[in-house]
């Protein structure tokens, strides 16, 4: 699986779990957070095309790519402890100012949180197809998703047959895709006990009032308005099941300044499909948003 990363490994000691990340580069940090059932490797391109200007920090969530992969015993697979970490690591790093933050599926809500508690480090943000927000109104919970929160029967799919991992390899590339990317995007996940992160991100969705992420998300979700101000670039998949149209919609209804481009060809993994497009805008965005990139 290492050989899936391009890039030499950086671990953090989280009460004896190690939290592995990337940091790669140096001048202002480009932070990038990856979503469910990914890992540090989708950003692998963004990376080396801002590494030369830019230091770019990437974390794999626990339970994901290369970090440790523990039992439910040894820690509590929630959005409060992904954020804890996220602040642990870059607090680690000495990156608590001017920061851009590049969000995809989960890492939305973890990066907006962080955001949320530390408004005064964020410099820019980029979204690329991901929530920092309730569930839109018009919207229902993609059937996929409902399967896979089902007791008992969602860990028999997600854990044993990999459904998740092999469903996202499969849905969420919408141009033809070189055999061994797909298998890079499966490699952190080959056995039952490996995937737990990936069923816990699946149940720690907060679709009712009383599920024990519901308040957090909420909070966020309201403070939202405090980013308005932010530069914010906007890069979406228009093929993407889950995070669709309506998700982009709501979000430059919230921030209505964005600047926003919309790949009508591009899925979920919108790096992927529109990797190319997407490098070259953010490379515009962050040097027009004020990022200090080093020279080479």
């Amino acid at each position: 699986m290492k050989a899936h990363s391009p890039f030499p490994s950086h671990v953090l000691d989280l009460d004896g779990l190690a939290y592995h990340y990337l940091d790669e580069g140096s001048g202002a940090p480009v932070v990038m957070l990856h979503g469910n059932p990914t890992w540090s490797y989708i950003y692998r391109n963004l990376v080396r095309a801002l590494r030369d200007r830019y230091r770019t920090v990437v974390p794999d969530h626990m339970g994901c790519g290369l970090s440790d992969k523990p039992p439910d015993t040894r820690y509590d697979y929630t959005l409060e402890r992904r954020v804890r970490d996220l602040e642990a690591l870059l607090d680690h790093l000495g990156v608590t100012q001017d920061i851009t933050l590049v969000l995809h599926d989960w890492g939305g809500m973890i990066g907006m949180t962080y955001a949320h508690r530390h408004p005064e480090r964020i410099r820019g943000l980029v979204i690329l197809n991901t929530a920092a927000f309730h569930l839109p109104a018009s919207k229902a919970v993609p059937w996929q998703l409902k399967l896979c929160r089902t007791p008992l029967l969602g860990a028999i799919l997600v854990r044993g047959f990999n459904a998740f991992c092999r469903g996202a390899a499969r849905a969420c590339f919408k141009q033809p895709v070189d055999p061994e990317v797909r298998d890079a995007y499966l490699a952190p996940y080959p056995s039952w006990s490996s995937r737990i992160a990936i069923h816990r991100f699946v149940q720690d969705i907060p679709l009712e009032a009383g599920h024990r992420s519901y308040a957090q998300v909420t909070e966020v979700d309201q403070g939202l308005d405090r980013f308005g101000e932010v530069p914010m670039l906007i890069c979406w998949g228009e093929q993407d099941f889950v995070f669709d149209l309506d998700y982009l919609a709501e979000w430059t209804r919230r921030f209505p300044r964005a600047e926003v481009h919309a790949f009508p060809h591009a899925g979920h993994y919108v790096l992927e499909d529109a990797g190319p497009a997407i490098i070259d805008r953010v490379r515009t965005f962050l040097k027009a948003s004020g990022g200090s990139g080093t020279e080479t």
